[in-house]
């Protein structure tokens, strides 16, 4: 196919939006079932030894740290090889993961298997967001933002839940053995049949602006070059260009506020007397506020812009998550989860979409 032949929209690729949600959801699903009964069953499932707060804190360090380099690494890689590519190896990486929990003597195969996640995660959830940019139009880019990560954190709470009731069904190990491998290989099946590679639509934004630029050019960041050198694109996104530092240091509060749910939620809310399907609805609460809520949010900064949902965002996800620690029982945990959630909703797609706002195809992976 030409590159004059690849139509920009949702409604021109809803076949492959609707892979592409697909997949986010899958990746959400990876994630999701080690969130909720991972850091609960540490003590009694694999081995850790009670107050190693430090240690249980470990798997997600790692998780963290692992996908942060990934998501980098997978955006040079996916303008080399293309996104399909890379969001196929993210998922072969994770064919090991669900072995590795069900085996677990000890708390070092849980975080080598967290290693594995966040490589999994940095390729497949970075490319569901790249390769529905590619495909979508300017002003649809909030719109497609709160869609991707609507999916994806459906996806995470469902899988939290789920998985939740297989701990309780077949044990911890066997539950998340078996949740995780049907995800990982109907991921991979999908991924080699149906999932297009859309780095051509990317070449052809480039092209068409190069031929007929339009009338209101987007305010890409000055003095960069065409196809810049990975050195050159982490300077201008970490301190060369105001407004890309400006996004990229709330990203990072932003994931320090989802650390605490991951890591601190599981402990502390047992340690308080919820039960793990309890457990399993108050953080599922959560992701389902947070993606839900972003088909609206991503649709309304389309039209009010990035800023505001951005800093109201912060605001609101702090106040949820001290929300927690005021009360007790799991009706008001849940409202303080869906509080936080809700924050997350209006600032999570918006930075990504706002990143995309001012950063041309050719580097935007």
């Amino acid at each position: 196919m030409n590159r004059s032949d690849l139509q920009h929209g949702i409604s021109a690729n809803l076949v492959q939006i609707t892979h592409q949600l697909i997949q986010v959801m899958l990746v959400g699903f990876a994630i999701g079932m080690t969130r909720t009964v991972v850091p609960a069953l540490a003590e009694s499932e694999f081995g850790l030894a009670r107050g190693s707060f430090l240690l249980l804190a470990s798997f997600v360090v790692a998780f963290g740290a692992v996908k942060a380099v990934m998501n980098f690494v997978a955006g040079r890689w996916s303008e080399r090889v293309g996104r399909k590519r890379v969001l196929l190896w993210g998922w072969v990486a994770a064919l090991p993961i669900p072995v590795m929990i069900w085996y677990a003597p000890d708390w070092s195969w849980i975080v080598a298997a967290t290693v594995l996640l966040g490589v999994n995660q940095g390729l497949c959830w970075s490319m569901t967001q790249t390769a529905k940019l590619d495909i979508t139009r300017p002003e649809e880019r909030g719109l497609t933002m709160g869609l991707n990560e609507f999916s994806g954190y459906v996806g995470v709470a469902l899988a939290g839940i789920l998985t939740a009731y297989a701990a309780d069904a077949l044990g911890a190990r066997t539950g998340l053995l078996v949740f995780g491998m049907v995800v990982v290989l109907v991921a991979l099946l999908l991924t080699v049949v149906w999932v297009k590679d859309t780095l051509p639509w990317a070449h052809a934004e480039t092209a068409a602006h190069q031929a007929a630029p339009p009338r209101h050019l987007p305010r890409y960041p000055q003095g960069v070059a065409e196809y810049p050198t990975t050195a050159e694109v982490f300077a201008v996104m970490s301190w060369g260009d105001r407004r890309l530092f400006a996004i990229s240091q709330a990203g990072l509060v932003e994931k320090f506020v989802d650390a605490l749910v991951w890591v601190l939620f599981p402990v502390f809310l047992i340690q308080r007397g919820a039960s793990l399907t309890e457990l399993g609805w108050i953080v599922g609460t959560y992701g389902f506020i947070w993606g839900g809520s972003q088909l609206l949010t991503g649709r309304l900064s389309d039209h009010v812009g990035r800023f505001w949902p951005n800093v109201l965002g912060m605001w609101i996800s702090g106040a949820g998550v001290a929300m927690v620690v005021l009360g007790t029982g799991a009706l008001w945990w849940s409202f303080s989860a869906g509080v936080a959630g809700f924050g997350m909703a209006l600032l999570y797609p918006n930075l990504s979409a706002a990143v995309a706002d001012i950063t041309p195809p050719t580097w935007r992976g």
